[in-house]
């Protein structure tokens, strides 16, 4: 079955769409639009959108193209923009960048996501406003030691209160998104099982990684962004970094690691090993991290909470 290939370049106001021998058309990135869009995708089934993995511009069209049965792939922007680069095309519109996506999903054929799921959309939604309202606080805690004015110091302390408050509210709405969802909620219970990963933890990566457990270890390392990629090039040899992946995962496994080295034997022993071979800190936390998220990757495959009997 031949599938038609749609390139859009989302942008917070509009859709620029791309599709073969159709030029590119705009549409706004509306509820509205994208049902204009769906109406277009009608006409020429099967098609496959596909799209740069843009954060929030990118709910609507894949809320609404998942309750269309209509495929969608949404693929990390620099692997776009290096094939733009590898083609000689160094100009960057937004039509360009259409006309591009096009052909990137013409050679790569990428693999659709997996449709969203309402309660998981949801919960996706509180755990990153959750995370808004965390670095906020961050920052008003910061320059609570700075002014000197009463009145600022009382308007940070009011807005720091309101702020945990909204934080403590979005925890009760975030534990019952999970409740609501017999899926969700088996899914971070199996996660809370791994000593090193809590109940915030959980939520992150159930609603920010999707994937998880149901691809292999080496993939997920690498949506994470805690798989090392070897640089053997010119002067550096036998050396490998980490580059990519989902930034607020990373962060979540970095502090579930910093508790499992504390509490969870297997990931103390492992960072220990690797200490004790002369490894830097920050590269056996990285490893630790890893560790961690292929333990949590392989119990929600298997189903089976963790336990110290199992490997």
């Amino acid at each position: 079955m031949n599938v038609t290939y749609v390139g859009i370049d989302v942008s917070k106001q509009h859709l620029d769409l791309a599709m073969a021998g159709s030029g590119v058309v705009r549409l706004a990135n509306s509820q509205a639009g994208v049902a204009g869009l769906v109406e277009r995708l009608a006409q020429v089934k099967p098609a496959h959108v596909v799209c740069e993995a843009t954060g929030s511009h990118t709910q609507v069209l894949a809320r609404q193209l998942g309750a269309s049965g209509i495929a969608l792939s949404r693929v990390n922007p620099r692997r776009v923009r290096e094939l733009a680069r590898a083609s000689g095309q160094l100009a960057k519109t937004d039509a360009i960048d259409a006309a591009m996506i096009l052909r990137f999903a013409q050679i790569m054929q990428p693999q659709p996501d997996p449709p969203p799921q309402p309660h998981a959309t949801e919960l996706a939604d509180l755990v990153r406003r959750r995370r808004q309202l965390v670095d906020m606080l961050a920052a008003e805690k910061q320059r609570d030691g700075e002014p000197e004015a009463e009145p600022v110091r009382a308007s940070l302390k009011a807005h720091m209160a309101f702020m945990s408050a909204q934080i403590k509210d979005l925890d009760a709405a975030i534990a019952g998104a999970i409740a609501a969802d017999a899926d969700l909620k088996r899914r971070a219970e199996l996660l809370c099982s791994i000593p090193g990963i809590g109940k915030t933890t959980a939520a992150v990566l159930v609603a920010e990684l999707p994937e998880l457990g149901r691809i292999d270890k080496k993939a997920i390392a690498a949506l994470a962004g805690v798989a090392p990629f070897v640089r053997d090039s010119g002067q550096f040899r036998g050396q490998a970094h980490i580059a990519g992946g989902r930034l607020s995962v990373r962060c979540a496994l970095y502090m579930a690691a910093i508790s499992a080295i504390r509490a969870n034997p297997p990931i103390k022993a492992f960072y220990k090993h690797l200490r004790d071979a002369g490894k830097p800190a920050k590269l056996a936390i990285v490893a630790a991290m890893r560790k961690l998220l292929i333990t949590a990757n392989a119990i929600l495959a298997t189903g089976r909470p963790w336990s110290t009997d199992r490997p």
